[in-house]
């Protein structure tokens, strides 16, 4: 209940006020039935703005911290995350992928939409990085189409480390399903998932006119810092056209 109270009377009217959305391709999203809508990850904003616009429910696997902080801020948070539906998942130990994909698993199979992002993190620099192939295993295992999906313009209102978000207008762009039914019975190699996941990349890439670099997201963070210690102006994530 408090989902919907939040959506249609709270947060959403607030947020089309404040980031008035440019909504493209929102047909793509299939009005009944389980699928995935995968999409770049470009700000704290992003868990907002996708599920105001959309007329049904998406559930998001949220990273296990916003549930866990200390004191009064952090009991609120987690209620608020738990009121809207989002589901905590543990990134830490060697588990955490496939504790993510039952996760998601159980929400396609109570024929609902699931919101994920591939890259696992938020971009620190507005990139796309690479993706993880938990998305792929999750649409071959449950045999759900995949909804692309890219937000536009949010890294430049709410940034990594920016608190409150500027006021302007975002785009939230939505491609044709991609159909992966034809690996239904490959969801266990590995070459297949990455194959599929990187197909997922490269239509968001396209839909959202990022630059790609081909290194998951936290290892291309750490490199920079890394360069920027050492006093080395290179670019330690080079772009790259395509996955």
């Amino acid at each position: 209940m408090f989902y919907y109270v939040l959506k249609y009377v709270l947060l959403g009217p607030l947020l089309r006020l404040l980031f008035r959305p440019r909504i493209e391709g929102l047909e793509n999203v299939p009005d009944e039935g389980a699928a995935i809508i995968a999409g770049n990850h470009l700000s704290f904003s992003d868990h907002f703005l996708m599920p105001a616009i959309l007329h049904r429910r998406i559930t998001f696997l949220a990273k296990a911290e916003y549930f866990t902080g200390p004191g009064l801020k952090g009991r609120l948070t987690a209620a608020f995350f738990r009121s809207i539906g989002q589901i905590p998942v543990d990134r830490s130990g060697r588990g955490a992928g496939q504790a993510a994909v039952e996760e998601g698993l159980r929400v396609l199979r109570r024929e609902e939409l699931l919101g994920i992002y591939p890259e696992g993190t938020r971009s620190h620099d507005g990139r796309l990085y690479r993706g993880r192939v938990g998305v792929a295993s999750m649409a071959l295992r449950a045999g759900v189409p995949v909804v692309p999906c890219a937000m536009v313009g949010t890294f430049e209102l709410q940034p990594p480390g920016r608190r409150l978000p500027k006021i302007g207008r975002v785009t939230i762009r939505f491609g044709e399903p991609l159909d992966f039914s034809r690996f239904a019975d490959q969801h266990g190699e590995r070459t297949v998932l990455r194959a599929v996941t990187d197909e997922i990349m490269y239509t968001i890439m396209n839909l959202s006119g990022q630059e790609y670099v081909d290194l998951y997201a936290p290892d291309a963070k750490a490199a920079q810092a890394k360069a920027a210690r050492s006093g080395d102006d290179a670019d330690p994530a080079p772009g790259n056209a395509a996955p």
